[in-house]
């Protein structure tokens, strides 16, 4: 692959990390888990992709995210949260704020709307994003930071682009049954190890993959185990609470589009310095590896807690029913230097050939009813 060289001291801090790898793949019989991995490659304290000291997100990190194009995504959310705060309480809860960027939008846009929030809470397991948000966000005092979930909440949640974060399960269809994909060393390189699928990862085929069993031979697809563990926990505090709702923003698609019988390699990709490619053995530490969201996983998981699917839709129909049309237009088109780059933001946030139609917003919830405009553009029935 040709992509950009690390410099010294990354390259140190990578090497450190394969080494920890190295070791726990040693006393774990030469193999652990791509979950663990992944694990370790994003989450290792102070040597992990998300834990570490590197810019992530913008033109000097790995990838850009939808707050960071343009302020009128978080304007936008805030006008849907207002409309949730308004059955409900003023609060709010972020999953993995980024730069802050979006608090940022969303509590400006609040503000000037004359909307109350008592609380904006962020829960962030990077230290270096964590001191970057608390930098973004000084002047708004009802910001605070959790290490934990509160047991119950009413308000509004918000996870852009997190689920895609968390670690996944590979797995590899044989004619005689699935078997796990895990990660050993061999040579001095990390490498992929086939072995026999225990009962939880086949309980988690039969219950996540529609005809699993009529797949291609040598079909690779993810198992999200960690996230569907994320959404159990989410949806019970959102079970404890009145009224709330919670909208995760991400790329995916429903069970019966991500198993497709053409998508024989899976989802899994990487991200360094604006360069997309296949490897998760490239640097550790040093590169984002995400997969594809399964989002009827994740809807399966919220009803089985006990709350509701409030709504499923692609983001350009979230976008454009919350009335990101008319934010684009309280700056004048005459002006073309402040109005062209926002416009083009918006484009890149909708339309279906970059962001409107690959990403998804999945809302769950209870107490509460979503916009009518937004309503509209539902797509609960493809879960």
């Amino acid at each position: 692959m040709s992509l950009p060289v690390p410099s010294s001291d990354a390259l140190a801090a990578s090497h450190a990390l394969q080494n920890l790898i190295a070791a726990e793949i040693g006393s774990n019989a030469g193999a652990i888990s791509f979950a663990r991995y992944m694990e370790l490659a994003l989450y290792t304290p102070g040597l992990g992709y998300y834990s570490g000291g590197s810019a992530k997100l913008g033109k000097d990190g790995d990838f850009t995210t939808a707050p960071e194009l343009s302020p009128l995504f978080g304007a936008a959310l805030a006008r849907v949260a207002a409309a949730i705060i308004a059955q409900s309480a003023p609060n709010l809860l972020e999953f993995g704020a980024g730069t802050g960027k979006l608090a940022f939008d969303i509590l400006s846009e609040l503000r000037a709307a004359g909307v109350r929030v008592d609380n904006y809470y962020i829960v962030e397991l990077s230290g270096e994003l964590r001191g970057r948000q608390q930098q973004t966000l000084r002047d708004f005092p009802q910001v605070v930071w959790l290490d934990a979930l509160p047991a119950a909440f009413d308000g509004v949640v918000f996870g852009n682009e997190v689920l895609d974060a968390m670690p996944v399960d590979l797995v590899i269809k044989h004619p005689d049954g699935w078997q796990e994909l895990k990660v050993t060393l061999a040579d001095g390189r990390f490498q992929y190890l086939e072995a026999p699928a225990g009962p939880a990862l086949l309980a988690q085929i039969a219950r996540q993959i529609p005809d699993h069993e009529h797949l291609p031979d040598g079909y690779v697809t993810e198992l999200h185990g960690v996230a569907c563990g994320f959404m159990a926990t989410l949806a019970r505090m959102l079970a404890q609470g009145t009224a709330n709702a919670a909208f995760l923003v991400d790329y995916g698609f429903p069970a019966r589009e991500y198993y497709f019988d053409q998508r024989v390699t899976g989802t899994l990709m990487c991200h360094y310095r604006h360069h997309a490619h296949p490897d998760p053995f490239y640097y550790p530490g040093l590169q984002d590896i995400t997969a594809h969201v399964d989002f009827t996983a994740m809807a399966l998981v919220a009803q089985d807690a006990g709350i509701e699917v409030l709504g499923y839709l692609n983001q350009a129909g979230f976008l454009l029913g919350a009335g990101i049309g008319e934010l684009l237009l309280r700056t004048d088109p005459a002006d073309a230097v402040a109005y062209l780059p926002q416009a083009r933001a918006l484009q890149k946030l909708v339309s279906p050939a970059e962001m409107g139609e690959l990403f998804k917003v999945l809302a769950v919830g209870k107490g509460v009813e979503l916009p009518e405009a937004i309503v509209r553009q539902d797509r609960t029935h493809r879960l």
